[in-house]
């Protein structure tokens, strides 16, 4: 009924089997007919297996893994209905409606928007698209939505107050988990990363992943506060890998966090602080004080993730999924750059500070401009060159050299937007380096301490003068 007539409210469907017109109230037998065969057409759609597994693809590059994720089936089933409008109705482009429906059924997890008086929500939403002609006008409604939905304010006020509760069931703590998937952050403490752990189709005795009380139960019960609505605050919770969980058992977090603290290095630890929304020296804090704080953060970690949905050069989780072979084989592009090395000249031998300068221009004007894919140990023919000529000790050490020099000449927040990751490709291995459209300019400190400013202009990366690089980010960032 939602398919075929845009209407939500159960009493129309009892109005339309008996063949009442909707807009003039009037019964008739030819209207029953026309109608039923409306509704037999938008049925045969409905049960369309191509279309659904289509839609599915929406929900897991919104973030959401699993059925266990969704806490509103109406949600679910609204999100489709609007799919199915705006595949077989206004013929929208594929990837364009893919993209704003994942959008929109973030947008309306995060909120509750079906939690309450769903028949009324859906009617009234339904309503803004009978009068509507054109596949562009449709989209554009979607996105207009989620804007006024989405405020500075739901981010800074109202989520942080929806995620004071200790419902497990919280549609705000599943958009936080949705965000980390988006994020590709991995578990607390751990190398695993997130979506692997909430993987449905891995299986084990024990979840690969659980849900630790960071103030374990028993150390707040030992400070008088023994009610669950206290110490199942979602924002007490974290996933950790499961014998991280048996370990922790009801120590104090100053007490235990020191001796894991010691199995990663500083920028392990940012990395994961920032996307687990941990306060620093949150193990010292009050409990009330930190539950407060991390409220804050994690809703800035869920904005986050929704910002990647809301990039217009973006791609989805789904598409960044990437097929190594086949990236190397198209070449390089607006959004794709190969470098043979990192920090070595193929020519001298040596180590050379252009090397990396070189890496660097490149993430910069990937980040400022759109997302983009960088590969070292790649020629600019697509030609393997493999890793070996770098010197590192392993993989690991490559990664940190990278991770540190990105900081340190590009700054802290830009590693947010950057995912590494090392893949095999022929008969070598290359260092596979992904970038994320940012919200905030970046600048490169290039070897004589200079600021400099890049963008991507084609299979390129440009320098903008001063003067230049003032309008484009008037223009781009504000």
């Amino acid at each position: 009924v939602g398919v075929a007539f845009k209407r939500a409210r159960l009493k129309h469907v009892y109005s339309i089997l008996r063949g009442k017109d909707l807009e003039t109230e009037k019964f008739s037998t030819e209207q029953r007919v026309k109608q039923f065969e409306i509704l037999k057409n938008a049925q045969e759609r409905t049960l369309n297996l191509t279309y659904w597994h289509d839609f599915m693809s929406c929900i897991r590059n919104a973030g959401y893994r699993s059925g266990k994720m969704i806490s509103s089936q109406n949600n679910l089933l609204f999100s489709y209905i609007l799919y199915l409008i705006g595949r077989t109705e206004y013929k929208a482009p594929e990837h364009e409606l893919r993209r704003t429906i994942t959008r929109w059924f973030f947008m309306s997890s995060v909120t509750g928007r079906f939690t309450s008086s769903p028949e009324s929500a859906m009617e009234f939403d339904l309503a803004r698209f009978r009068n509507i002609e054109s596949a562009e006008e449709f989209l554009q409604t979607l996105n207009q939505i989620c804007d006024t939905t989405l405020t500075e304010d739901f981010w800074n006020v109202r989520l942080p107050i929806d995620l004071a509760t200790s419902s497990s069931r919280s549609p705000s703590l599943f958009a936080y988990y949705a965000a980390l998937v988006l994020l590709d952050a991995r578990a607390l403490f751990s190398k695993q990363r997130i979506s692997d752990l909430l993987d449905p189709s891995i299986k084990s005795n024990r979840a690969l992943a659980e849900r630790h009380h960071l103030y374990p139960r028993g150390y707040l019960r030992s400070k008088g506060l023994i009610s669950t609505r206290d110490t199942n605050q979602i924002a007490n919770y974290a996933y950790v890998e499961w014998h991280d969980n048996a370990q922790i058992r009801d120590k104090a977090p100053s007490e235990y966090i020191p001796p894991i603290k010691e199995r990663f290095s500083q920028d392990e630890l940012d990395k994961m602080y920032h996307y687990h929304a941990l306060p620093n020296h949150w193990e010292n804090m009050e409990y009330k004080d930190f539950l407060e704080k991390r409220r804050e953060l994690i809703a800035q970690v869920i904005a986050e993730g929704y910002k990647i949905l809301t990039s217009s050069g973006e791609t989805s989780l789904e598409e960044r999924e990437l097929d190594i072979n086949q990236l190397i084989l198209d070449g390089e592009s607006e959004a794709v750059e190969f470098k043979s090395t990192l920090r070595i000249n193929l020519h001298t031998g040596q180590k050379d500070p252009k090397m990396e300068l070189a890496i660097l221009k490149t993430l910069a004007g990937f980040l400022n401009t759109s997302s983009g894919t960088l590969i070292i140990g790649v020629a600019d023919d697509g030609s393997p060159i493999g890793l070996e000529a770098e010197g590192f000790e392993n993989e690991d050490k490559m990664a940190l050299h990278l991770v540190n020099i990105i900081k340190s000449r590009m700054g802290v927040q830009a590693m947010t937007n950057i995912h590494l990751h090392f893949e095999d490709y022929q008969d070598g291995r290359v260092l596979v380096v992904e970038t994320y459209k940012i919200s905030t300019p970046v600048f490169v400190l290039d070897t004589e301490k200079k600021e400099c400013f890049y963008i991507r202009t084609g299979p390129s990366t440009t320098e903008l003068t001063p003067s230049q690089t003032q309008e484009y980010i008037k223009q781009r960032f504000n």
